[in-house]
């Protein structure tokens, strides 16, 4: 694998003058405007016959500019300016014409569009020269490298309690506050690459340079990144380039009228479960494509790094269809891996450390592909971080399907620790997939319909109510704790957002009503929301104070099935979890020297029952317990 890398990077260094050179290309391809007024365009379509530039300025003709055509499938077309000025202003519609190879004349937009909109009477996508007079102009520094990540998973159109879709403008100023007031240190952004249809959640691109426009205007995100480099807060970017929206009118598809541009031709070039096109990584203007697109959102954006969605598919020919994986080293090894597009994620991740040190990736995989967190020198994938997909399934299983006092304390320790301690895992207890329709949140698995009626401090706690809040908040502490190297929550879930997320469709008469969040359930002082939010925040800024995330792998001392007690040192911290449906401990001997609590589930301001007095201060006594020397009755 190391081999294949260092020859695509050395064939980069020969041919194209280095991987500096190769993925400055996104200044070239496309559209561009010179500094002395006039435009260069430039596009890849091996396909076509001709190619043409069309748009409002020059009355929509669809052969009076026509591209020169270059080596390798290469077109370019240079219109000098008028009377100083751009002959394209700014805001104005294009589109390139393919010739296609059977004679017809095909209207696209630019696999390279940095803005694309759509009118509400239309289906298709316009799009639109985006060069404006003053582009925004950042003002703050992007932050350190942060030790340890504290992830709010982010979509920007349902961050708002009204049934609409919310703009950058909202998230800058009524939800960043929000997330640095919860003590979360990065936020990662889903949906931000353009996709004409909403509820495909944004895992459907159609335009990959282009940020999405139902938001607002790319120098509104500009705006929000930069904010929130203000506040410390890390922003990741949720990158699709493990396929493509199928859309060709306003979508890469058969871009150049055949259908092996960008994508393999035939049935390898179509992902059967996500009905998309699957990219050819072994072409060399892919690679050019995609790389590109990485360096633009850094350095445009200010992006500081990437989750990279659907890995397991880009590694595998079978894409991670209909197959298991077992831990097995044949699994992950031999002629089904897709070495093309592992080595393009090595290639990726190489330049991104090369040209951009300060950033972070981060690979959404559930296969388990070993070393794909380790350096590239060493032939690994380059990552840093790896999303630690078995524990939220765990839960669910649990939750699901046994009693409380069913419970196996061994096998949920087992879970969380169950990784390679050279690679770092980002733990979570839930993300947006469970939230999704069809699925349900930990709360609404814990309380369900009781969640409607029973929420409110006014009425009485009901055990099922209790029973949910408690649970809510130790699985999510025992995640954080012991689960990873790093932790994500979902907007919303750390406060036990009630129903489901769902987008406007057919399916729901285009309906708002469960494509937003509540955030004000929890500004409100009658109902329990308030409780699970302020332990969720409070949980992130001891956090914050102690670091375990950046610590070694946590010490298990205590595991007890017919307790239900697990017990755990990591960070000069001991975390103590009483997981039993209905027995209580005194004198319960635990390992450590010292002991003050300072994070309490069952504390009042988190809706516990106040039960452990949090002024006193125990000291241990030389009595040995579960292989070490010291101990302390609790």
């Amino acid at each position: 694998r190391y081999s294949l890398f260092y020859n695509h990077l050395k064939n980069i260094e020969e041919s194209e003058g280095g991987l500096d050179k190769f993925t400055k290309s996104y200044k070239t391809f496309g559209v561009n405007q010179l500094a002395n007024g006039g435009i260069y365009c430039k596009e890849w379509a091996p396909g076509a016959e001709a190619v043409f530039l069309a748009g409002d300025f020059n009355g929509w003709n669809p052969c009076s500019h026509p591209y020169k055509k270059l080596e390798y499938g290469k077109w370019e077309l240079l219109i000098p300016p008028e009377g100083g000025r751009s002959p394209v202003p700014h805001g104005s519609k294009l589109k390139v014409v393919i010739r296609a190879q059977n004679g017809a004349l095909l209207y696209r937009i630019s696999p390279w569009a940095r803005y694309v909109v759509r009118d509400e009477d239309k289906v298709n996508y316009d799009w639109v020269h985006w060069n404006p007079p003053q582009s925004y102009i950042h003002k703050n520094p992007s932050p350190k490298r942060l030790k340890s990540l504290r992830i709010y998973e982010s979509h920007v159109g349902i961050a708002s309690p009204e049934g609409k879709v919310a703009s950058y403008k909202n998230f800058t100023y009524n939800v960043l506050p929000r997330i640095k007031d919860l003590g979360y240190n990065c936020v990662q952004l889903m949906a931000i690459m353009e996709h004409a249809y909403y509820a495909s959640f944004g895992y459907q691109i159609t335009s990959f340079f282009a940020a999405s426009s139902r938001y607002g205007t790319p120098d509104d995100l500009k705006e929000m990144i930069d904010v929130a480099h203000s506040m410390g807060i890390t922003v990741l970017l949720d990158v699709v380039h493990s396929h493509a929206s199928k859309n060709s009118e306003d979508g890469l598809n058969q871009f150049d009228g055949t259908d092996s541009c960008f994508f393999h031709s035939g049935y390898r070039g179509n992902h059967q479960l996500w009905d998309s096109r699957l990219f050819d990584y072994a072409n060399w203007e892919v690679l050019r494509f995609l790389l590109s697109n990485l360096r633009m959102w850094i350095e445009d954006y200010r992006f500081d790094g990437f989750r990279f969605d659907g890995v397991t598919s880009m590694l595998y020919h079978h894409h991670g269809i209909g197959t298991g994986f077992s831990g097995d080293y044949n699994e992950y090894f031999g002629l089904h891996v897709d070495e093309d597009a592992l080595c393009y994620l090595m290639l990726a991740n190489h330049m991104i450390n090369t040209l951009h040190p300060e950033c972070i990736t981060i690979a959404e995989d559930v296969s388990g592909m070993p070393a794909l967190c380790r350096p590239v020198a060493e032939g690994g994938g380059g990552f840093d971080y790896r999303l630690a997909m078995a524990i939220p399934d765990k839960w669910i299983q649990i939750i699901k399907e046994l009693k409380d006092e069913d419970w196996n304390m061994g096998n949920i320790v087992h879970t969380l620790t169950n990784r390679r301690h050279e690679e770092k895992y980002i733990a979570y207890a839930e993300s947006h997939d469970q939230a999704l329709v069809g699925d349900k949140t930990l709360a609404f698995r814990l309380m369900d319909a009781e969640m409607y009626t029973n929420m409110s401090v006014l009425v009485p706690l009901t055990p099922v109510i209790d029973r949910g809040i408690q649970l809510h908040k130790m699985i999510r502490l025992i995640t954080h704790a012991l689960g990873g190297e790093s932790y994500l929550n979902f907007m919303g879930n750390e406060f036990g957002h009630p129903e489901w997320l769902d987008f406007p469709r057919i399916g729901n008469n285009e309906s708002y009503h469960y494509a937003r969040r509540q955030f004000n359930l929890t500004e409100d002082n009658l109902l329990r929301y308030k409780f699970l939010n302020a332990f969720d925040r409070d949980m992130n800024k001891l956090e914050e104070r102690f670091g375990w995330l950046a610590s070694p792998q946590a010490y298990v001392s205590e595991k007890h099935e017919s307790n239900k007690v697990i017990a755990f040192e990591r960070a000069r911290l001991i975390f103590i979890f009483n997981f039993h449906p209905y027995q209580s401990y005194v004198d319960y001997r635990v390992v450590a020297f010292k002991y003050k609590i300072l994070l309490d589930s069952d504390a009042e301001e988190y809706g516990g029952h106040q039960r452990l007095n949090h002024n006193t201060e125990y000291f241990s006594e030389e009595f040995p317990h579960n292989y070490r020397p010291n101990s302390i009755m609790v």
